[in-house]
């Protein structure tokens, strides 16, 4: 197995695997978010439930190592495959059989991971180590998250930052979707396609959804 792992197929397998774990949290996650349209009792009770879940609970560790293999391996992946390169190669124009996020996911993944530290640490830093409001609803009291999320969306600069992290976020996607299934040998001639098109309406639900909800929050702050 270690042996395996340690070769470029290996590293691949890994890469996907965790990316399909990461695809699938994001959904959760934005699911979560999209409560705070519902108002502030909404996601308070949303955020409350995912906190204090016992599933929830153990699934979150296995989420940094998700993120921490999917990170680390991407980095040693690219790294490897540029020292491999020949050096020298016929000069192809590669926009012409590729898109541009394909040719570019390194780099996007390196900006998400920018804006994921920002995120963390202005959210679930402070939910899980800081000082927090707190509100009671129906005698169950519980962390005013709404408050600490919404007054950071008022904020113009920090949903310009929040809206673009969105937009890296949907062209990495574009391509790691396809590439997560096709690179486990689960894309044939029959379900490619299918799994383009399917890549893509997610890309733009994931995409649009986090970046309307800052702009949400925003256009509502200078109506009121």
């Amino acid at each position: 197995m270690g042996k395996f792992i340690n070769t470029s197929v290996g590293r691949k397998y890994l890469v996907s695997l965790s990316g399909l774990f990461l695809i699938s949290f994001i959904a959760v996650h934005l699911t979560v978010n999209l409560f705070l349209l519902a108002g502030e009792q909404a996601y308070n009770t949303a955020t409350h439930f995912m906190g204090t879940n016992v599933a929830i609970g153990i699934i979150e560790p296995l989420l940094a190592v998700g993120f921490l293999v999917h990170i680390i391996y991407s980095v040693i992946l690219t790294i490897s495959n540029r020292f491999n390169r020949p050096v020298k190669y016929s000069i192809v124009d590669q926009s012409e059989s590729s898109s541009w996020s394909s040719r570019n996911m390194f780099v996007l993944g390196g900006l998400i991971f920018i804006f994921l530290v920002l995120h963390l640490s202005n959210f679930w830093y402070i939910m899980k180590f800081g000082e927090m409001a707190h509100v009671e609803y129906d005698g169950i009291i519980m962390e005013d998250a709404y408050s600490l999320v919404t007054g950071k969306f008022v904020i113009w600069w920090y949903v310009l930052i929040y809206v673009a992290g969105a937009i890296f976020l949907g062209l990495h996607l574009s391509h790691g979707f396809q590439s997560s299934f096709q690179s486990l040998g689960l894309s044939d001639k029959l379900w490619k396609k299918r799994l383009a098109l399917l890549g893509m309406v997610y890309t733009y639900i994931i995409s649009i959804g986090f970046g309307i909800i800052p702009v949400y929050f925003l256009i509502s702050s200078f109506l009121s």
